[in-house]
């Protein structure tokens, strides 16, 4: 990859985060304030990125287009979107996502929001921690082994609460559970106040394509009352992987 492309595409990341002004950007990138300029001015004159009047940065209404593209491009989302909301009323307004991997992340493909006042920090685009999130469980514990040894390996394993995945081989253990039983947990390990279960969506192969979890905070069910969601959530990935298989064939 080209430096010039390299540190473009690290200009949209960093505002992906929140709006920055040229000294961040410069600071971000390690260059010169005048090769930040020319980058952004590209980048605006596109309209990846818009400035406002007080001289900082944010992303631009290109974006919006490129982001529905994306999506739409996504075609196991327009499958499971009606299981989704049925699933999310079945489970009593609770929040329900659906996870695909890309390049050896999970990306958030679509959210049906809780009903609830508590909610989780969730957004449709954005990656889900592959060590701390049922999704990431589920679509790393389906991956050939050599794949699946090499995403271990790029893991920092943060610890998100105290009862994040601390260690590889603890992940491992968890993999192999979930190859076992055929659902995930994150028990608090992402937010402190949330718990969830997922399940994969497999196409007509068995090959999982995409997974499917549901969230809920412990101020509404405590952990074994979401593990009791199980069969819902299964059903619901049964259901998804049907429509999926018959789309294909």
């Amino acid at each position: 990859m080209s430096q010039s492309l390299s540190r473009a595409l690290q200009i949209l990341i960093e505002l992906g985060e929140g709006e920055r002004s040229l000294d961040q950007v410069a600071a971000s990138l390690g260059v010169h304030k005048t090769t930040a300029m020319r980058l952004l001015h590209t980048l605006e004159a596109d309209r990846f990125v818009r400035r406002d009047d007080r001289q900082r940065y944010h992303l631009g209404s290109r974006l919006f287009a490129l982001g529905g593209a994306a999506l739409a491009q996504h075609a196991i989302r327009d499958v499971a979107q009606p299981h989704l909301t049925r699933l999310a009323a079945e489970t009593g307004g609770q929040a329900v996502h659906l996870a695909g991997y890309e390049n050896g992340t999970a990306i958030y493909l679509a959210k049906v929001e809780s009903t609830h006042a508590v909610r989780m920090y969730s957004r449709v685009g954005l990656p889900a921690a592959l060590h701390a999130t049922a999704v990431g469980k589920v679509l790393v514990a389906d991956l050939p082994p050599g794949e699946r040894e090499a995403v271990i390996a790029g893991i920092d394993f943060h610890p998100f609460t105290s009862r994040t995945i601390a260690d590889a081989a603890g992940y491992r253990e968890v993999l192999a559970r979930t190859r076992e039983q055929g659902w995930a947990e994150d028990a608090a390990e992402h937010e402190d106040f949330i718990n969830c279960v997922g399940a994969p969506v497999r196409d007509e192969t068995g090959r999982v394509v995409a997974a499917v979890s549901v969230s809920v905070p412990d101020v509404i069910l405590p952990r074994e009352g979401v593990r009791a969601l199980v069969p819902q959530l299964l059903a619901a990935t049964e259901a998804i992987s049907a429509d999926w298989a018959g789309r294909s064939s």
